[in-house]
């Protein structure tokens, strides 16, 4: 994926790894080490680690700025305060005491110079995006990528002193605060830098990053192997973790994990495979748990392909699917169908904002492609890509034969090795046909499913979706006083996607995921993060 994609998507690209490396034999939570199954990761650098395998790692490695209560409000964290009067210029101020893990202190200046590094256009990190409302960001990422920057800073993040910053953005924004909680806006130690003016970082930084959060490294990242951590004796955070540390293994295949799981050999598996959640009640009793989670699957129309630039031959295709089939019977209820564009979870959430277009019709769907001109129109069969590294093959199957059988047209998936692969190649315009997609929130906001992925210059919209007048609500939305009046705009700017469907919402994924015998107190977040302050041996 290119670095304005990884934010957000769910991979489960997980790796193979035999017994080593599970948490400690001593029953105290004290002395005990949780072992994770996540999938290799990309980054470990904050402002370019944006998919699920390294923000897991950087969750136990860094504090952010903000969490979030049980309305989503962003509340302080590694802030002091975070104040505006006016949505466009702010003032953080840090909590004083803070050190990274090598013992130097966390200062207004490594938020500023991590922040720098970030957005500065020629790192390319996969996070930069992120930045891109903060003054000055233009000139340091001109849209022709053939001209060079004007710019190695931001102008608009200001030190007042060592323990306050100001930020200044392009224009009003009002879920700033909320964003700060993503790991984008991570702090960096001056160690992690080679010439902090020119923005360059170590490369050898990821390998053993330094950050300030419960945890630290232990050791190095044994690439597609493992990554140790171990607990921070002189973490400022005043909730402390119950554990000794956490070895996150590292995995290639979901089930492997699974068998893992079922020997005690691995504590806790995120994300239980497809195949495997017919018999994970069984095999794991109570410790098969769901949760509530921000995740929806979706499939893409590639609009600037002449196949599916109809309307209609979307609308035809998205009444010819049996959500509720599909959920029940390929996911045994473990996902949801889902007819909205954003997930149940997000304030702003509407029931069924899709509409007719969404609802289960095959006679309607078929009337309405032949209208468009049927098979032909379509080139003469219609291919679903998607990630083979995901576990996806057997709803996209499913997905095609309600296809083929409801409109009439051939219908094949279009196997990818890997989800960055598959949209390097939508992003050159290369025909793959339609594509499937998976969105988790970086931070909660309804503007966080619309921005990025539909706006028309958005970090993540590869499918040539345009719309004015969906860029000027969503941009009317962040412009708003309150949270509650940008709700107003930005559930309009939905109303325009239920329209025109470049995307096909299909579920909504819940947190499915399963622990070992060894541990209790486990809770899995919105993002998908297991929650390490809580997590414990279990008394056996």
């Amino acid at each position: 994926m290119n670095r304005r994609m990884l934010a957000a998507w769910t991979l489960v690209a997980i790796a193979t790894l035999g017994s080593t490396a599970c948490g400690g034999s001593s029953t105290s939570s004290d002395a005990f080490v949780v072992s994770i199954g996540i999938g290799e990761p990309k980054f470990l650098i904050p402002s370019s680690a944006t998919e699920t395998n390294g923000h897991n790692v950087l969750s136990a490695l860094f504090t952010p700025l903000v969490e979030y209560d049980d309305q989503f409000r962003p509340i302080e964290l590694a802030a002091e305060s975070i104040t505006s009067p006016d949505n466009k210029v702010w003032t953080i101020v840090l909590k004083p005491g803070w050190t990274f893990h090598n013992g130097e202190p966390v200062t207004s200046d490594s938020y500023i110079n991590a922040w720098n590094a970030g957005a500065w256009g020629p790192n390319a990190h996969d996070g930069n995006y992120f930045f891109d409302k903060i003054q000055g960001y233009a000139d340091m990422n001109p849209r022709d990528a053939r001209t060079a920057p004007t710019a190695r800073k931001l102008t608009g993040l200001e030190k007042v002193d060592d323990l306050t910053f100001r930020v200044t953005l392009t224009e009003p924004y009002v879920n700033f605060k909320s964003m700060l909680g993503y790991a984008a806006f991570f702090p960096l130690p001056d160690v992690a830098f080679t010439d902090v003016a020119d923005n360059v970082i170590d490369p050898r930084y990821q390998e053993a990053p330094i950050g300030q959060g419960p945890f630290r490294m232990k050791g190095t990242w044994q690439h597609d192997q493992l990554i140790e951590t171990e607990r921070y004796e002189d973490y400022a955070g005043a909730a402390k973790p119950h554990i000794a540390g956490v070895a996150y293994k590292i995995y290639q295949q979901v089930p492997t994990q699974y068998q893992d799981l079922l020997a005690d050999q691995l504590d806790v598996v995120p994300r239980l495979p497809i195949e495997n959640i017919g018999s994970a009640r069984a095999d794991l009793g109570d410790r098969y748990q769901q949760s509530p989670a921000s995740v929806i699957q979706t499939l893409a129309f590639p609009t600037f392909d002449k196949h599916f630039a109809d309307v209609r031959i979307r609308r035809a295709i998205s009444m010819a699917i049996d959500r509720d089939e599909i959920a029940s019977k390929v996911f045994l209820d473990a996902q949801k169908p889902l007819r909205s564009f954003v997930s149940p979870v997000v304030p702003g959430y509407r029931g069924n904002t899709c509409g007719e277009w969404c609802v289960f019709d095959p006679q309607k769907a078929k009337a309405l492609f032949e209208q468009a001109g049927g098979a032909k129109a379509v080139g003469g069969r219609v291919e679903i890509a998607y990630n083979v590294d995901g576990g996806h093959k057997p709803w996209i199957d499913a997905t095609c034969n309600q296809i083929r059988a409801n409109l009439g047209v051939e219908c094949l998936g279009n196997p990818q090795p890997k989800f960055a692969e598959m949209l390097t190649k939508v992003e050159k315009k290369q025909p793959v046909g339609m594509f499937r997609m998976g969105w988790v929130f970086d931070y909660p906001a309804m503007e966080n499913y619309l921005g990025p992925l539909y706006t028309t210059y958005g970090s993540s919209n590869y499918y040539g979706y345009s719309n004015p007048d969906f860029d000027r609500l969503v941009a009317q939305g962040d412009r708003a006083a309150t949270p509650e009046e940008a709700t107003t705009f930005y559930q309009r700017a939905e109303d325009i996607l239920a329209r025109d469907l470049p995307m096909l919402p299909l579920r909504y994924e819940p947190n499915n995921f399963g622990y070992s015998t060894r541990v209790t107190n486990v809770h899995l977040d919105l993002f998908n993060l297991v929650d390490l302050f809580r997590i414990e041996a279990s008394a056996r």
